[in-house]
């Protein structure tokens, strides 16, 4: 059993090592071709003057240009750097390491090519149009870190306006893996979702998402206290009230939540509750052990902010909670939409659906809960990691059978077919990665003393990925 100190060391090191390895690799992501080059010669085909034919025949017949280049198989990740994960409103560049992340989980865990654009701009409108713009190189769209309430509206408008799918992976995604890992948990404690009593700390984009699916699960809404900084959400909160044609999602839950009418602020909302969910500003000491105390026994508690949980997770196992999750990697029961986005997108991507519905997430949601529980679930043990990778093709079948359920895809295929080119697509983009460490075309990272990834040798030697590079 590692001390308090051995766990708040191990929980930073991450953070120490961050900038020399970005700084070794000079970022995460790079352009690589796909195509053969046996001699320069090949280049009269693959550019001019050969290129002509495909782009004659794409303007002949627009859809074609899922079958002539990688649009298919090709996402943006857009963001304005307005809500970067805990770490707020730090600007576009800021929020570029960040965005090259996510583009680096979904090639190696998904196989999906994504291109990371972040937008000198915040003016609602102006990022519409801008994104808009890209759609005849993108097969689909995925927002984040964009705050709210513009993020709202943002995605409403372009799922309605473009003709590929848009994902707020901040709503959507972190809803997701939140539903996947709470049907699991409440298996661990025996607990009915029509049954329990749910305090969601932060009231952003998160948590307004999955304050949506939980409905879907059978939760009773009226048992349902939200806090925002300004304390628990009802209806007679005078300023969200007179705001409602903005805040229209919170005002919403103003409405439907806290039957009770309980006021105060976390303290007060946690208190009897069975589950706490909390996606609010980067910890520690968000959340406070005592409160943890106050909440109903086999209490549940997802305490997800980034990079540091409103309360580490030790300190609220020895407060009471039976099951403890964070966002991150290197604690157990990792609660992150890094489970969710890139097989959502795999699916969405090879039945060439027209958007990512609620029932798509959910079918998500519920394959990962499903997987999990097969192989046997626990207090530590909720849902799959990111080194399941075969659960990928798994959720991405489940996803691209109820897009063809619903009628928003655009290509049929059966679930053996889907699933073989899943799990083909991802063993190649896996494979790729191990050879070009092997090949030292990837450097080997730098030494950096007390590091137990560079001190057991370069991970290029090693034949795995470490989940935090």
């Amino acid at each position: 059993m590692l001390s308090r100190e051995e766990l708040l060391a191990r929980a930073t090191r991450p953070t120490e090592l961050a900038l020399p390895w970005h700084a070794h690799c000079r970022g995460k992501i790079e352009v690589a071709a796909k195509c053969p080059i046996r001699d320069l010669s090949d280049f009269a085909v693959w550019y001019t003057p050969g290129v002509a034919a495909p782009c004659r025949a794409i303007q002949a017949q627009p859809d074609l240009v899922y079958e002539y280049t990688n649009k298919a198989n090709c996402i943006a990740i857009v963001s304005d750097g307005s809500r970067i994960l805990g770490l707020g409103d730090i600007g576009p560049e800021a929020g570029l390491p960040v965005m090259e992340g996510k583009a680096l989980l979904f090639k190696y865990l998904g196989a999906v090519d994504a291109v990371p654009l972040c937008l000198k701009t915040k003016d609602p409108e102006e990022l519409i149009r801008t994104i808009k713009c890209l759609e005849p190189s993108f097969g689909a769209i995925n927002l984040e870190d964009i705050s709210q309430p513009k993020c709202f509206h943002i995605l409403d408008r372009l799922r309605a306006e473009m003709g590929i799918p848009v994902w707020h992976d901040d709503q959507q995604g972190t809803a997701t893996i939140v539903i996947a890992g709470l049907v699991n948990a409440l298996q661990v404690v025996g607990k009915n979702p029509s049954a329990i009593q749910i305090a969601m700390v932060g009231c952003g984009a998160a948590n307004v998402a999955t304050y949506r699916l939980l409905k879907t699960l059978g939760v009773d809404a009226t048992r349902v206290i939200v806090c925002d900084r300004a304390g628990t959400l009802h209806r007679n909160r005078l300023d969200i009230s007179a705001r409602r044609d903005v805040l229209v999602d919170k005002w919403k839950i103003c409405v439907e939540t806290n039957a009770s009418v309980i006021t105060g602020g976390i303290r007060e909302a946690l208190r009897d509750a069975d589950v706490c969910i909390a996606f609010s500003a980067s910890g520690p000491d968000i959340i406070r052990p005592e409160w943890i105390r106050g909440m109903k026994q086999g209490a549940i508690v997802f305490a997800c902010a980034n990079p540091i949980p409103e309360i580490w997770p030790w300190e609220a196992a020895e407060a009471g909670a039976r099951v403890v999750a964070t966002g991150r990697s290197d604690f157990p029961n990792q609660v992150n939409n890094s489970l969710a986005f890139p097989a959502i997108f795999r699916g969405t991507l090879d039945v060439r659906a027209r958007s990512i519905t609620d029932e798509m997430a959910l079918a998500a949601a519920f394959e990962l809960a499903k997987a999990a529980e097969e192989r046997g679930i626990s207090a530590e043990q909720l849902l799959p990691t990111m080194d399941d990778w075969e659960i990928v093709p798994r959720v991405a079948t489940a996803v691209a059978m109820k897009a063809q359920q619903q009628g928003v895809a655009q290509l049929r295929r059966s679930a053996e077919q889907i699933h073989d080119q899943a799990r083909s697509m991802i063993e190649r983009s896996r494979r790729g990665t191990e050879l070009l460490m092997r090949e030292h075309i990837i450097p080997d990272l730098p030494r950096v003393a007390g590091d137990n990834y560079s001190d057991a040798g370069s991970v290029g030697n090693r034949g795995d990925i470490c989940d935090h590079c």
